[in-house]
């Protein structure tokens, strides 16, 4: 399957949200099938597309969880054979989009206090982005895409992949206080399915949130761990040493250009 249609502009019908009128910042997280886990990125095509899996489930859960076969028999051909012992590992499905395989809503959990820190911290109306270290890939023949663009950096870069604009936040004191009955509202989120749950951090997204059809880069357009302006002029980080595994932070004036990046208002 494919995640809804656009080009940089990902939902150009969405409506404002309640939120709309505060001030709101972001913040961007790095997650996704990477090249320690479970070795290998996923593709970009020189379009701008690309194919999400998460990284591999290490903890033991107290339901079945899909793998990474289960994924790949429901998404697009991927541009290159994963073996079977990769197929038959179970994958830690966090973030959820809904509209992705097995996915009926928009969760996000973490474990680790260094993240769960600054996302509890975040506000109905706020943006959660998730970006992902992709290798760009020509497309399989089967695979439908677009006029090439000039921004897939040539072997790998940093692209953003999603955005939650949050509904709800669950911090560390909320999680430690949830029963099994208070967590079926978000039960289908992975940490939710460990055995125990072991996250610090909840965040659920609303209806405006997205699984992007079209990757936003963060790297320029001649080397992946080269950061473009996003990354040095709107967030938090200077862009040097591995700027692609850090947490990045946007304050209100940010968010607002960062927004209108995404929405193909505005060029990087």
């Amino acid at each position: 399957m494919r995640p809804r249609p656009s080009t940089y502009r990902q939902n150009p019908n969405r409506t404002p949200s309640r939120h709309s009128l505060t001030v709101s910042t972001a913040i961007a997280i790095n997650v996704a099938a990477n090249t320690n886990l479970p070795g290998f990125r996923g593709p970009i095509y020189p379009d701008g597309s690309f194919g999400y899996l998460p990284i591999p489930e290490r903890e033991q859960t107290a339901e079945p969880v899909p793998t990474y076969g289960d994924l790949l028999d429901e998404l697009d051909a991927w541009p290159f054979a994963v073996d079977d012992e990769i197929r038959s590992l179970p994958v830690h499905l966090d973030p959820e989009f809904a509209g992705y395989p097995t996915c009926s809503q928009y969760t996000y959990g973490d474990e680790h206090g260094v993240k769960a820190g600054p996302l509890s911290e975040l506000d109905p109306g706020d943006s959660l982005y998730f970006y992902a270290t992709l290798t760009r890939h020509e497309s399989p023949d089967s695979v439908e895409t677009g006029p090439t663009v000039d921004w897939v950096a040539p072997d790998w870069g940093a692209y953003l992949i999603g955005e939650f604009r949050v509904d709800r936040v669950y911090d560390t004191a909320a999680c430690e206080e949830l029963t099994p009955a208070d967590r079926q509202p978000v039960a289908s989120n992975a940490h939710c399915k460990r055995d125990p749950f072991d996250a610090k951090v909840l965040v659920v997204g609303s209806d405006d949130s997205q699984l992007f059809d079209r990757a936003v880069p963060l790297s320029s357009p001649d080397s992946g761990s080269t950061a473009n302006r996003i990354v040095t002029e709107l967030s938090n980080d200077s862009g040097k040493g591995p700027w692609w595994r850090r947490r990045l932070w946007f304050d209100a004036d940010a968010t607002e250009r960062l927004r209108a990046i995404v929405d193909g208002e505005r060029s990087i």
